[in-house]
């Protein structure tokens, strides 16, 4: 009587090792966790993108009027102190649902003490920053600024912050901010003066330090609140960049579309190709108590 064949290879069994007996596929399993996606919600989570790249082109219209001179640099010194506070009272409305009265107390004198240290760290080094690339060629400045961004776009965290008010960094994330202010940097030396110098760097922190934990924040709130400021912030950035470049206003504004419609229309068409096996035959996952 021939032994009974098992699926294992430490025995010596009186079967050629590529043997496969009738019932080797009855427990294939096709696609055995796969959930699918559906297109509105994708479209929900893509805002955060969508709001990421509106960001970066507001910043790069707001330099090109500062460069042409056709932006004051106090005035835009005075909307970022304006969006500072705006984003804050924002922040705190958000968190009180979140965390207690002692952790709130901590985070606002942490936010006061990082905020005075930025601005005057920012003053001081306006001199020092205007002057950083005077033996580079623009073109370079050009190239690497939107490499820069390129990598900040590429690199930055679209997730929400957890219910719990807990945010963990990222080293992408972290990367990602560094590569802006990088761009940023390279960008205010191209400025004529030490205080557009000043306002660019006080901009581009609360663009892509402060508002991306804003935006974290956003995460949880109801969808339609998201969505309306999606919409709101992509109209401003199609609104100050028009007015220095159609061209670029119609490139900007199909990758904003594309990224919001039709990249999740395209994921949800390409479900359907998604053919993940599974059997008996895959490596065991030990279990222990």
């Amino acid at each position: 009587m021939a032994e009974e064949w098992e699926k294992v290879l430490w025995r010596r069994q009186d079967r050629p090792d590529n043997y496969a007996p009738p019932s080797f596929l009855s427990s294939l399993r096709r696609n055995a966790n796969f959930r699918p996606y559906t297109y509105w919600p994708l479209v929900l989570l893509s805002c955060a993108i969508t709001q990421h790249l509106a960001t970066i082109f507001i910043f790069v219209s707001v330099f090109v009027r500062l460069k042409e001179n056709y932006l004051d640099p106090h005035v835009l010194v005075c909307i970022s102190v304006g969006c500072f506070f705006t984003g804050y009272l924002s922040w705190e409305l958000l968190d009180r649902t979140g965390a207690s009265h002692e952790h709130r107390h901590a985070n606002r004198v942490k936010a006061v003490k990082s905020s005075i240290l930025i601005f005057l760290a920012l003053m001081s080094l306006s001199p020092v920053l205007r002057t950083l690339t005077a033996a580079t060629s623009s073109d370079s400045i050009w190239a690497l600024s939107a490499t820069l961004f390129g990598v900040n776009a590429l690199l930055a965290d679209y997730s929400a912050m957890s219910f719990g008010g807990q945010m963990h960094e990222r080293l992408t994330s972290v990367l990602s901010m560094n590569a802006a202010i990088s761009a940023s940097v390279v960008l205010a030396s191209r400025l004529a003066n030490d205080l557009a110098v000043f306002a660019l760097i006080l901009f581009s922190v609360q663009a892509f330090a402060l508002f991306p934990r804003l935006r974290h924040r956003l995460g949880l709130c109801p969808s339609a609140l998201r969505l309306a400021f999606t919409v709101v912030l992509s109209s401003i950035s199609v609104l100050v960049t028009i007015s220095l470049s159609r061209t670029a206003t119609w490139i900007y504004s199909a990758v904003q579309l594309g990224v919001t419609f039709f990249a999740p229309a395209i994921l949800v068409w390409a479900q359907k190709f998604k053919n993940e096996i599974r059997g008996p035959w895959d490596v065991a996952v030990p279990k222990v108590n």
